[in-house]
């Protein structure tokens, strides 16, 4: 005798293919419902689930969301059953991407996407660097999604403001689940982000010899004497003036250690005087005359 059980043929899951009309969760009869806001699933009404139970489709329940108006599709989660009937309410920045009017009607898909592996990401702003850690802030937000689809434009918040996120690529395909996995996640530059050059700053070169500045030498000064021939000739060099005493070398870098405090030198280059200015240089303040002056610190 042969036994025919119910559970002989196991029963294949049949697709969930239903049209809505989706509103925005602002919409939403009650209370504001921000949840829904910073997620990526949706709220169906309770025929969809009684619909999702008789059809033994395959958990978690993943759907893909068509507005066949402009050939744009995306995928998302259920969040509860709790919406009238014949509507949907949707995340803003899901009806953004799927050029979505209040009461548009939309195509609900039931399917089963793969475990996502990698994604990438593109800020859409450059104050998303301004994050100390975007990558955890990033991490805790994405657990409000059930998948991501490449091309979308998700919103993430956080500390009270929205930051928009291109997902740029996703792998192993256009369209993952990203409940429970390990999965590696990857920025791009922001949209409008510049580095910034690093310039090194030109080197003004000194409009006044240093070595000018310096005083002349006092004291003693070997070889300053004219030099003479022994055969009583006259040199050829003897036209030329008396030469001009050796400068002292200027040697930058090294610290007056016998600086008192209090005092400031400046080295000023001294200029001639025409016989007008010098006229009136003996009733002139004089604090200025291209010698060294110190300013006294009061205390």
């Amino acid at each position: 005798m042969f036994q025919f059980g119910f559970n002989m043929f196991p029963e294949i899951p049949r697709p969930f293919n239903t049209k809505y009309r989706c509103f925005s969760v602002a919409m939403l009869p009650g209370n504001e419902r921000q949840d829904v806001e910073r997620g990526g699933k949706i709220i169906m009404p309770p025929s969809a689930l009684e619909q999702l139970t008789r059809l033994n489709i395959n958990y978690p329940m993943q759907f893909k969301i068509v507005n066949n108006n402009t050939s744009r599709t995306t995928h998302c989660g259920v969040l509860e059953f709790v919406a009238d009937e014949g509507k949907v309410y949707l995340p803003l920045w899901m009806m953004q991407n799927l050029v979505l009017e209040e009461g548009d009607y939309i195509l609900i898909e039931s399917v089963s996407l793969p475990v996502g592996t990698f994604a990438k990401f593109q800020p859409l702003s450059p104050e998303f660097l301004d994050i100390t850690n975007p990558k955890a802030v990033l991490e805790n937000c994405l657990r409000t999604f059930s998948c991501l689809t490449s091309g979308d434009v998700i919103a993430v918040r956080y500390n009270q403001r929205v930051y928009e996120l291109c997902v740029l690529e996703t792998q192993p395909g256009n369209a993952i689940s990203i409940i429970e996995c390990d999965m590696n996640v990857e920025f791009a530059a922001p949209v409008g982000y510049k580095e910034t050059e690093h310039v090194k700053p030109v080197e003004e070169g000194m409009a006044i010899d240093p070595t000018e500045l310096m005083p002349e030498p006092t004291g003693f000064v070997a070889f300053r004497g004219q030099g003479n021939r022994l055969d009583g000739k006259r040199r050829k060099d003897s036209g030329s003036s008396e030469t001009t005493p050796p400068r002292a070398t200027y040697v930058r870098g090294i610290p007056d250690y016998d600086y008192q405090i209090g005092t400031l030198k400046f080295l000023r280059q001294a200029t001639k005087l025409s016989t007008d200015d010098s006229k009136e240089e003996n009733g002139a303040f004089k604090a200025f005359s291209g010698e060294g002056f110190s300013l006294k610190r009061r205390n």
